[in-house]
């Protein structure tokens, strides 16, 4: 993919030098502050209830639905194998440079210089505000930390972090319709049809939107009786979308399979950790359910999917691969002590210490080059 034709190369800056204003989410309003602190967000009303409500909801339908036994489930997690919990922690936190790898890829595609170790610091940090608050705050987060200490235009940042969702819900998706496939091909039941309808119909509207948008997403825009400011904010953020040049597209889709085998792998060192043999998973198990807890993630209404993702594995886990409730509940305690309780905490120390969380907006020279066809 490559960006529009019928514009001048954006300069990554506002015009006349002004610093460019920060949009707000969800993207329909801009302000000229930057967005609130993290610990402003944190003692919000509505922060604290999207954390505590999913967590006692968790903790009844554990102890009225599930029968869990607190005690055994702690019993069984200290008794994992350290060394295989090590290298899920390991495998998983590959991720994040690879993920650093693929953004800095992208931002250059959009004509902007941004290194790998920066990009995957500030996605580090963004992660970490996505763990915190819901509604996916951290890719607001990670387009204002960007601009402050980059000079990358905000909108044109926004451009390739909503690119890089699509390529991370294609190869959600088709990764795990092919696990599905591969670990079902005895005969699908029921619910894995409706999961590979769900997966088909995430495809099909992924992909008419994206032609809608090449096409005639300006067009659409100009049309509608909306402030310049608007336009001008679409324009940045369309030329972000399709800053994909294509000899590029082969290796991106291989790092964005690369990332998502770590989170799969992950998932399946922690069951081999745990010692539950009997639990016939196997690899393309895991990558079809860590996959579908992925996918859980996207919905913003909760941080990191709290709740639905554990509700959601552990109703695949029992529900079609047959795993017993108490085992589910110790595979979920685990991981998600991985994917989201490490980040938090490593994300914490990393949000101290990065110089990036201290830079003030300012009207800097951005660092830019020509655009990659």
């Amino acid at each position: 993919m490559t960006g529009p034709t019928n514009r001048k190369p954006d300069t990554n800056s506002a015009p006349d030098g002004d610093v460019e204003e920060i949009p707000d989410y969800p993207l329909v309003h801009e302000e000229s502050t930057p967005p609130p602190p993290l610990s402003a967000r944190l003692r919000d009303p509505r922060t604290i209830v999207a954390i505590a409500l999913p967590l006692v909801l968790l903790v009844l339908i554990a102890v009225l639905v599930g029968n869990i036994n607190f005690a055994l489930l702690f019993q069984v997690v200290s008794q994992a194998n350290p060394v295989l919990l090590l290298a899920a922690f390991l495998i998983y936190y590959l991720g994040f440079p690879l993920r650093g790898y693929r953004w800095t890829l992208l931002l250059r595609g959009a004509g902007a210089k941004v290194s790998v170790r920066d990009s995957t610091e500030i996605i580090f940090i963004s992660w970490l505000v996505n763990c915190l608050v819901p509604a996916k705050l951290g890719d607001v987060y990670r387009a204002y930390l960007v601009k402050v200490n980059n000079g990358v235009s905000a909108s044109l940042a926004f451009g390739t972090i909503f690119i890089e969702r699509v390529f991370d819900l294609f190869a959600i998706v088709l990764l795990g319709l092919a696990a599905g496939f591969w670990s079902f091909r005895n005969g699908l039941s029921p619910e894995v049809q409706i999961v590979f309808a769900i997966g088909i119909a995430v495809i099909a509207l992924l992909s008419v939107g994206l032609f809608i948008v090449r096409n005639f997403g300006s067009r659409i825009i100009r049309r509608l009786p909306l402030p310049h400011r608007i336009v001008e904010f679409y324009d940045r953020f369309e030329e972000g979308l399709f800053s994909i040049s294509a000899r590029n597209l082969p290796w991106l889709a291989v790092l964005t399979g690369l990332i998502w085998a770590t989170e799969a792998m992950r998932l399946y060192l922690v069951i081999q950790a745990l010692g539950f043999t009997d639990i016939q998973l196997g690899i393309s198990g895991a990558f079809f359910v860590a996959l579908i807890a992925s996918l859980l993630t996207a919905v913003p209404f909760t941080p990191a999917g709290l709740g639905l993702v554990e509700l959601g594995v552990a109703g695949i886990l029992i529900g079609i691969y047959n795993v017993p409730q108490q085992d589910a509940a110790a595979i979920v305690l685990v991981d998600r002590a991985i994917s989201v309780l490490s980040v938090i905490v490593f994300g914490t120390i990393v949000w101290v210490l990065s110089d990036k969380t201290k830079a003030k907006a300012s009207p800097v020279t951005p660092s830019v080059e020509p655009s990659a066809g």
